[in-house]
């Protein structure tokens, strides 16, 4: 007999709602997850958890994630301690819960990794109670605005539901040139 799959865990990462996306944001510790959490929601993206998420699966199969009830609100920042982001922002940048759409996973630059430059290949997925989950993931270096590049992610991400791909428009315009001989 088949064992029935999970229907709650618990992930370590960020979850924030912004442009009509759930958008959990992963990563190795100390690579700036709460700080990018921070800028996006100081730029008016509501926050639902800070470090760990709750997760489960809705009858339908979507992925819902929220914050633990004791943590609600709460933000850990080096430097700075806990802050509550309900206190700090007021209540319309916080969100108690949304479905999960989108995992941004932060990962630490390496110069001799090659990250794919074109955007050519689909995003790989995440797997979170067995229910695959479009991935993104953005090189993190010093001097890289990475509030920025998550909400960019998140627009691309849209585009591409839409059927949209900009690097499929510049090939075929390159191709149609090369055709043209110019």
């Amino acid at each position: 007999m088949k064992a029935a799959p999970p229907r709650q865990a618990v992930i370590s990462g960020g979850l924030l709602h912004m442009y009509g996306l759930g958008v959990l944001i992963v990563g190795d510790s100390g690579i700036g997850k709460s700080e990018s959490a921070l800028e996006l929601i100081a730029r008016g993206h509501r926050f639902i958890s800070d470090d760990v998420v709750h997760v489960r699966t809705l009858a339908g199969g979507r992925v819902i994630g929220k914050a633990p009830s004791l943590s609600r609100y709460f933000m850990e920042l080096r430097g700075l301690g806990i802050i509550n982001i309900r206190e700090i922002f007021g209540p319309k940048s916080i969100r108690l819960q949304s479905p999960i759409d989108l995992v941004i996973r932060l990962k630490k630059w390496h110069r001799r990794k090659e990250f794919d430059r074109l955007g050519l290949r689909f995003p790989e997925d995440s797997v979170i109670l067995n229910k695959r989950i479009p991935q993104l993931n953005i090189p993190v270096a010093p001097g890289r605005n990475i509030a920025t590049l998550i909400e960019v992610a998140c627009k691309v991400h849209l585009c591409r539901k839409r059927g949209y791909l900009a690097s499929r428009e510049i090939a075929g315009r390159l191709d149609r040139a090369i055709a043209d001989g110019r």
